[in-house]
């Protein structure tokens, strides 16, 4: 069986966007329209954020930050906030920190290298973020661990991860699943971990599902099968694919985000402290 591995055309993006602040904008922008999960994730932060920003000052942890998608969501939404962004890729915190520095220079953001199996921290904050992340960590109840032990009392905990119904995905041809430790979580074993972890479950749901699913196929599956085989003559394809397919994708993603999906290739879950 033929499988893709993820990471790879991850770093072709990010050498892709290392150039230029407007590309970067453009990534984020494509990021945000076409991937369902941050759909999801921002209107829970939006509902968790709007409250703390009332209050005042108030911080949060992005554990595995990535490409910095949702640090720059979050700064542009709230005003109260400071962002701490951790990542164990070096290479992915040197750009985001650059790119953070042009945008917003203020000292709203902060980028450090951890290992979140050993992570500490003498703050503690208020939300934290682990987006599709736990999946690719065998020892996840220690890292769930370690995140509730710099969580505030009352403090917000919220995931992302493909959930165990990805594993139908897992099981094509070609798959984006070489990186991972487990194929994905059920609404119970994600559960159970987070109260094993001393976290207390608030809602855990299912995303893509059957809409969400559908619209993922066509926005990002396809299009990253075509990265890898083709390079960058997809992205000449993608000129014509994307106009006739962009409408019918982002229809189906609404449906996914007001869906109370029984079952989905994705799960989020919120807890608190």
């Amino acid at each position: 069986m033929s499988r893709i591995a993820y990471d790879p055309v991850k770093d072709r993006f990010a050498k892709i966007i290392r150039s230029s602040r407007f590309l970067r904008r453009m990534f984020y922008f494509l990021l945000d329209l076409f991937f369902l999960r941050s759909w999801h994730i921002r209107r829970v932060l939006w509902n968790i954020g709007k409250e703390l920003d009332q209050k005042g000052d108030w911080n949060i942890l992005d554990a595995g930050s990535g490409f910095g998608q949702y640090d720059r969501f979050i700064l542009a939404t709230f005003q109260n906030v400071k962002v701490t962004a951790v990542d164990v890729k070096e290479d992915y915190l040197r750009d985001s920190e650059h790119f953070f520095k042009q945008e917003i220079n203020d000292g709203k953001i902060q980028f450090k290298k951890a290992d979140l199996l050993e992570f500490t921290s003498d703050q503690k904050f208020d939300v934290i973020i682990c987006i599709d992340v736990l999946e690719h960590i065998a020892e996840d109840v220690r890292v769930m661990k370690n995140l509730q032990n710099v969580l505030n009392s009352d403090g917000h905990f919220l995931m992302h991860s493909p959930s165990h119904y990805s594993e139908e995905d897992a099981g094509d041809e070609e798959s984006f699943v070489d990186e991972h430790a487990r194929a994905g979580y059920s609404k119970d074993e994600i559960t159970e971990k987070l109260i094993k972890s001393g976290l207390n479950p608030e809602k855990v749901h299912y995303t893509y599902g059957f809409w969400g699913h559908k619209a993922w196929v066509l926005s990002v599956k396809w299009p990253m099968l075509w990265f890898n085989k083709l390079g960058m003559f997809a992205a000449l394809l993608l000129l014509f694919y994307y106009p006739i397919t962009l409408p019918f994708v982002l229809a189906m993603n609404v449906a996914d985000l007001y869906t109370a999906n029984q079952k989905g290739n994705g799960i989020y879950a919120l807890a608190k402290k």
